[in-house]
């Protein structure tokens, strides 16, 4: 679950009132999330790097938060005050619109063919007439680093660019380049490089250097530039500093660049949502259209909202409790979920907002309901079905082998390819890379995901790893590099994998097939 740390303070005079840390700490676990820890940035330096380094540090208290990962609506201060003023009825949910400029035509941001090789999509939007403190400043970078992370998957899907619509000139273009032909002033630097130059300077960057390898083997790189030539951005790496935004800027510029355009179109969504409030016209949104190489135009932000019909008698079911059609209704308009009885039966008809992408299924809207209930509200029952929990025979923990390709190579001070590492071909994060050919990063990584904890930590892990035998596994009915083969106490049993293509099309079959043969009896 992602972390949301947020000043004390500063959260209860955005609620409009205070709280003691137990009535806040309740709040959170009736809002569904969790007050890890109450603690200040000089604490947490002097735990993390002594008690030297804090000097001069702030007292401030900070609240840290655990959110669900799927809620990206409470990544920020903004956010998460909104939520629970809603969920309080101190506030009714803002409507967010998309408006067309007010003079002249919509900014527009020009997709050229070249980024088909190295990230095809973008989306963009403008806040106008924004007003920023230094506290709403740094929230905006901030919620842009945890977008980062989360939904973004380190930037290796979406990376987000903001800059001062009135230090540059539209339209926009966004195409891709050798790296030798890019050259700018990145953010916070005092001279120009080729994009070259930037990859060699960022290597030693304990920030920029994690997103490196998306686009460094690339044989162009994305780039976006203004009508007159200026760089705004090199995605997913850094923005150039002309167009930096500071606490003088009226007028942000968002783009997006993305392998994944639904994710680069729910990140929008959350920035221009998040941070239209301090808009002049708050919770406005000004359009940009984007024009594909196929000369297709899309105007962005979506800021969609959709409807989605259940019955309060599903929820009454799935939840365990025997609320009126109405009651559910408000329940789950607390939630930012706007919702009504149709009259038809026990029907309600409920609005699902851009700032809530989580809600996928009428589970997730069940589980809504539930949490404006009250999980300690549910009444307790007996279970209709008895069960005895007991051990299998034969069968004990797992331990997950998988890990990323940075923990066993970078971190180490290795080279991937001197790992011996077993790749996986279609992972579904970062994390689930490579199987891991140590115990020592998972080690490592345990301790610091428990700094906070009283030392000393001492650890152990008798497990296995997995190392790639390039001498082992080939067989020519199988496509090279996807086949396996079982053994039972040392022996060979059989085989698995993907079928060779040539022997597809000798029993001419025309799909790919996967296969498995195993022999049984030494299991009889």
């Amino acid at each position: 679950m992602p972390t949301v740390g947020v000043k004390r303070d500063l959260l209860f005079k955005a609620l409009g009132r205070t709280y003691t840390d137990e009535e806040f700490d309740e709040l959170c676990f009736e809002f569904g999330l969790e007050l890890d820890e109450i603690t200040s940035e000089k604490e947490i330096i002097s735990r993390e790097q002594g008690d030297s380094k804090a000097s001069g540090a702030s007292d401030t208290i900070l609240y840290k938060i655990d959110v669900p990962a799927n809620r990206y609506d409470l990544l920020c201060l903004e956010g998460l005050v909104r939520g629970l003023q809603v969920f309080k009825n101190t506030l009714e949910a803002p409507r967010y619109r998309r408006v067309s400029p007010s003079s002249g035509e919509p900014q527009k941001l020009v997709i050229t063919k070249e980024t088909a090789a190295v990230r095809p999509h973008a989306v963009a939007a403008v806040l106008r007439n924004i007003t920023f403190t230094q506290e709403r400043y740094d929230s905006f970078i901030e919620l842009q680093e945890k977008l980062h992370q989360n939904i973004c998957r380190k930037r290796s899907l979406v990376a987000i660019g903001t800059h001062d619509l009135d230090t540059i000139s539209g339209p926009f273009t966004y195409t891709a380049k050798p790296p030798g032909d890019i050259s700018f002033k990145p953010l916070n630097q005092t001279k120009e490089y080729t994009a070259t130059q930037l990859m060699s300077l960022y290597k030693t960057d304990s920030h920029l250097r994690h997103y490196l390898h998306i686009i460094e083997d690339k044989p162009v790189y994305p780039v976006i530039y203004d009508s007159n030539g200026i760089v705004l951005s090199m995605p997913p790496i850094i923005n150039g500093d002309h167009s930096k935004i500071t606490l003088k800027t009226k007028n942000v510029f968002i783009e997006c660049t993305a392998t994944d355009v639904t994710k680069a179109k729910i990140v929008l969504d959350m920035m221009v949502t998040m941070f239209s409030e301090y808009c002049s016209q708050p919770f406005t949104v000004e359009e940009a259209e984007v024009v594909y190489p196929d000369g297709k135009t899309y105007k962005y932000p979506e800021l969609a909202y959709r409807k989605e019909k259940l019955s309060s008698e599903f929820i009454n079911r799935k939840v365990g409790i025997n609320e009126s059609t109405e009651k559910i209704a408000q329940l789950l308009t607390r939630m930012c979920l706007l919702s009504q009885a149709t009259g038809v039966g026990d029907e309600i008809e409920v609005e699902i907002p851009p700032t809530r992408s989580d809600i996928i299924h009428a589970c997730d809207i069940m589980e809504d309901a539930a949490m404006a209930y009250g999980f300690n509200n549910i009444p307790r029952t007996t279970p209709r079905t008895y069960t005895v929990a007991n051990q299998v025979p034969g069968f004990s923990s797992a331990c997950l082998m998988c890990c990323s390709q940075e923990d066993i190579a970078e971190k180490l001070a290795k080279k991937i390819s001197e790992t011996k590492a077993v790749h996986i071909s279609n992972p579904k994060t970062a994390e689930f890379q490579v199987a891991r050919t140590t115990l020592l990063p998972g080690l490592l990584k345990t301790i610091a995901a428990n700094r906070k904890m009283p030392l000393p930590l001492k650890l152990f892990e008798i497990s296995d790893v997995v190392l790639k035998d390039e001498t082992k596994g080939r067989h020519s009915t199988f496509f090279p590099g996807r086949c396996a083969e079982i053994f039972v106490r040392g022996k060979s049993v059989g085989r698995l994998g993907v079928l060779h293509p040539d022997v597809i099309n000798r029993f001419e079959l025309t799909m790919p097939c996967s296969a498995l043969e195993m022999d049984i009896e030494p299991f009889l």
